[in-house]
């Protein structure tokens, strides 16, 4: 039996349901993220992300409604071990005032994640001619992007320093 050709539709479907995924798992992840934190600008980052991220999977999911697909996830193993890391992290370096630059570092291989998964499904969108879908994307891009600059903000203004 021949097996089919695959195409970039194949793969730019099959990337957003992996983004899709691990939207879904950071949604979940954020919320003991910021429960475990210890400084409030941290803590208020990690919930203003948390609302975000429902923004975004909302955008996904009309990605998936001008396909003509059903929104649907499928596990992302590189999500799935990011976020294993983020609870090692807490559990190791609980009440230490390395905890949350640790938790830091983690958001931001999150964010670094998703900004290379958004960076690529933007251009494969405009590859397929899809104007709409590389709107959104391009939406959550800058949205991910800007939360990373954050991130690295707090890290250089106090939380590397008080972990040292």
């Amino acid at each position: 039996m021949a097996t089919t050709e695959k195409t970039l539709d194949d793969l730019f479907l099959d990337t957003l349901k992996d983004i899709y995924y691990a939207e879904k798992q950071i949604l979940k992840a954020l919320p003991k993220m910021a429960k475990a934190a210890q400084s409030a600008e941290l803590k208020t980052a990690f919930e203003t992300h948390r609302d975000e991220t429902e923004g975004q999977v909302d955008r996904l999911e009309k990605v998936f409604d001008l396909l003509g697909k059903r929104a649907q996830g499928k596990t992302c193993d590189a999500i799935v071990g990011i976020i294993d890391e983020g609870k090692e992290i807490m559990e190791e370096f609980k009440d230490t005032s390395a905890l949350d630059a640790g938790l830091l570092s983690g958001a931001q291989a999150v964010e670094h994640y998703e900004i290379s998964r958004y960076g690529t499904l933007k251009a494969w969108a405009a590859k397929l001619n899809l104007p709409e879908a590389v709107r959104l994307l391009d939406q959550t891009l800058q949205e991910e992007k800007k939360t990373d600059q954050l991130l690295s903000r707090l890290a250089e203004s106090s939380l590397n320093r008080k972990a040292a």
